[in-house]
């Protein structure tokens, strides 16, 4: 089997013992694991949950905290017992974990974007084993992921992998939730992810963790977006991450081998950047930028809302609605002003495109 770059994931649930404390032996069983793949000569990101989850108790509380100050004082407590258990479980297999710890604005900042993407490529390249966690710490509502599903969903996009591994205590993905319905029929494969599949599935978590199948299957469709394969379900022992990788895991596969792999530029752009303004565009220039593969050019544009600047990213609208967005070259002023010339003299000249098409990302 040729070298592959996986992204596992592994949630509260499969960490820790209903206490809310690390279970060792299912500690031990990921830590074998992992080791084998990295044996196989496979390059593995681990996204672990269990940081607040591992704290909890230690600050007397009976379950999990439900308010953020709890939560915060629990993964103060418990983040740095995890990472800790890490190292000295990996030491046995000489394998030297890295601790990288984010929030959604380390996605949303561009020049951090592009400095996890560079120290995750280094760590990767050094032999390091990169372990990334929400900073829960200091993360508030609207800087945080949600859950760490959607976390590894991004990481796995952002770092091209090819294969995320969500662990889960469920055994892949039912028609409905097997423990209440237990006529319920496993969805072994999908090549999508329907709308309708994620509004019915469940989202309860567990005692110790946050996200429930509803959020597992909102990382998948993103990761799906992405050109990554994604497997949801479950496994035990050491070779159970190469079992999932050779296609023989216990739980759902969810792939698409005709959604191409979308560069690292443009999934900030999807997915990470903030709207600046909004371009319209006449019929021509959207056919070249839809069906053509082209780029917009000045002479497309009609007309122009919201304050921009070079570098910024904007909505552009056709005559029937979103098209899409992209990074623009221009200003909002400058290309106004291209807009009132050409008004003007009834023709312009192409020249710099206004959004290029390695800067645009079709909705």
């Amino acid at each position: 089997m040729k070298k592959q770059r996986i992204v596992v994931k592994i949630g509260s649930s499969s960490l820790t013992n209903d206490k809310g404390e690390i279970d060792l032996e299912k500690f031990s069983d990921h830590i074998h694991a992992i080791a084998t793949l990295r044996d196989a000569k496979h390059e593995v990101i681990l996204v672990s949950s269990g940081a607040v989850a591992a704290g909890f108790a230690c600050l007397g509380y009976p379950s999990r905290p439900v308010t953020l100050k709890g939560k915060q004082a629990a993964a103060a407590v418990g983040q740095s017992r995890l990472i800790q258990l890490y190292i000295e479980k990996f030491k046995e297999f000489d394998i030297i974990p890295a601790q990288i710890l984010l929030t959604r604005s380390d996605f949303t900042d561009r020049e951090r974007y592009r400095n996890a993407f560079a120290t995750l490529t280094e760590l990767l390249e050094r032999g390091i084993l990169p372990i990334i966690n929400e900073n829960d710490t200091v993360s508030v509502e609207e800087l945080t992921f949600g859950d760490n599903d959607m976390l590894s969903a991004l990481v796995s996009g952002f770092l091209h992998v090819d294969q995320l591994m969500i662990l889960t205590d469920i055994n892949g993905i039912y028609t409905a939730n097997p423990r209440i319905h237990p006529d319920a029929k496993r969805l072994d494969y999908l090549e999508q992810i329907p709308d309708e599949l994620i509004a019915s599935a469940d989202e309860i978590g567990s005692k110790v963790g946050t996200g429930g199948m509803h959020s597992k299957l909102l990382a998948a469709k993103t990761a799906h977006s992405l050109g990554v394969p994604v497997f949801i379900g479950q496994g035990k022992g050491a070779n159970k991450l190469m079992t999932i990788l050779q296609g023989e895991g216990d739980g759902t596969y969810i792939s698409n081998p005709s959604i191409p792999s979308i560069n690292t530029n443009r999934q900030w752009i999807a997915l990470h950047s903030a709207l600046s303004g909004r371009i319209y565009v006449d019929q021509g220039a959207e056919d070249a930028i839809l069906h053509n593969g082209k780029s917009l050019l000045p002479a497309g544009v009609f007309k122009v809302q919201g304050t921009f600047q070079k570098g910024d990213v904007v909505e552009v609208f056709g005559n029937h609605g979103l098209l899409g967005k992209g990074e623009v070259s221009y200003s909002s002023d400058d290309l106004k002003r291209t807009i009132e010339k050409r008004q003007v003299e009834k023709e312009i000249k192409p020249t710099m495109e206004v959004i290029h098409r390695d800067r645009w990302v079709q909705i």
